[in-house]
């Protein structure tokens, strides 16, 4: 049985970036959330601001026209930032990447025990 929807649509070219993008910036999350807890201080060196910053960088061009876009920052990589600082950059990606998510898909009921993501596109 399909659930009730909402009517918001995105593109297939956004979808294709959620889903290539997604996987990258959880891993992200996590790799700098571990490097936060062992050093606190800790900063980011140049090729990791470069390696981060390529993945937000198609996140923030997807998410352009959402409402909360204008809340995602690029790591500055003038600054060296503690590892703390950049995860609190990427939780706001996360944050509005699951937004995103609920939006623009739901849960379609394969059978009693599967679902399946199903994207709203125009």
């Amino acid at each position: 049985m399909t659930k009730e929807i909402n009517q918001k649509t995105t593109t297939q070219d956004k979808v294709n970036t959620y889903e290539s993008t997604a996987s990258f910036l959880e891993s992200l999350y996590k790799e700098i959330q571990i490097l936060s807890k062992k050093k606190p201080d800790g900063t980011l060196n140049q090729h990791k601001v470069k390696i981060i910053n390529r993945v937000l960088s198609d996140i923030k061009t997807m998410l352009r026209d959402e409402v909360g876009s204008k809340y995602l920052d690029l790591v500055n990589d003038e600054d060296l930032l503690q590892y703390s600082d950049v995860v609190i950059i990427l939780s706001q990606y996360l944050v509005a990447m699951d937004k995103f998510r609920l939006r623009y898909s739901y849960m379609d009921d394969i059978d009693d025990i599967n679902e399946d993501l199903r994207w709203l596109i125009r």
